[in-house]
């Protein structure tokens, strides 16, 4: 099953997305009871929206064993999850626009005069493996953690570099990857997969930036959802964004960047100035 959110006018809706790209209206609970009823457009036709919206966003830093060595000797390779949060505010859909947002308005707040001059540095794209909590989960072991994944989906954690390195340098991690629309998240929750195996890829502007293997990670999904439920209460709905792969590199507006997970699908985010 390819879980998808979709606007209408009274507005969002469920649907089933279909090798084809038909999509199904589905009454009923993701998460616990549904049925799929017909066909009600495509993909090509209906305005899709990230396909949860999330009470918590959980996020997972240097857990890629290729990228934290991409700058670092192997010292530098985590004992635990680096997990950090951002804001239910980021999360934005498919086909929305990543917001670059305007460095005048940050400046004015800033003594840092580094900030001053350039607040964000670059703006990276990182692809993502996606997990999405399907049952209340609290206190679960690594082999029984999957059970409580409803699916995957394909995530985009974008950061500011240059704010997000100046407030690591302090023990803090909040505006330099929680920003508006900073959590792309789509096209939909594909259930039944292996996330142990999975290819990721991104691609700006059509040109690929980055490719890999969930193989590749140092702490696997189930470890994830197992260490952040000793003491996070995970709800439906709730995401893991699991880290990114080596080669992350500079978005700027006019740019379109594509975050594509074996099994899921297709993420695609135009990039624009505030």
């Amino acid at each position: 099953m390819k879980f998808v959110r979709y606007a209408t006018e009274s507005g969002p809706a469920l649907g089933s997305l279909k090798e084809s790209g038909a999509i199904y209206a589905v009454s009923g609970d993701m998460f616990g009871d549904y049925e799929v009823g017909a066909q009600v457009g495509t993909v090509d036709d209906l305005e899709l929206l990230a396909p949860v919206d999330p009470s918590n966003v959980i996020a997972v830093g240097a857990n890629y064993l290729a990228h934290i060595l991409e700058g670092h000797d192997e010292d530098a390779i985590p004992k635990f999850p680096m997990l950090f949060m951002k804001p239910n505010s980021a999360i934005t859909g498919p086909g929305a626009p990543i917001v670059l947002p305007d460095p005048a308005k940050f400046t004015q707040s800033m003594n840092d005069p580094d900030l001053q001059k350039d607040p964000f540095g670059e703006v990276h794209y990182e692809a993502e493996l996606v997990a999405v909590i399907g049952k209340t989960c609290r206190n679960v072991s690594e082999d029984e953690a999957l059970d409580y994944v409803l699916g995957y989906s394909c995530g985009n954690d974008v950061s500011a570099r240059g704010l997000q390195f100046k407030e690591m340098a302090t023990g803090v991690l909040l505006m330099g990857k929680g920003m508006d629309t900073f959590a792309p998240l789509g096209p939909c929750i594909a259930t039944d997969l292996d996330p142990s195996n999975l290819e990721i890829m991104a691609r700006l502007n059509g040109e690929t930036k980055q490719h890999s293997n969930t193989n590749d990670l140092l702490f696997n999904v189930a470890a994830l959802v197992a260490y952040t439920s000793q003491g996070v209460t995970l709800s439906p709905g709730d995401c893991i964004y699991t880290g990114t792969c080596a080669g992350p590199s500079a978005l700027s507006p006019g740019d379109v960047i594509e975050i594509e997970v074996e099994g899921v699908g297709v993420l695609s985010n135009p990039v624009v100035a505030a």
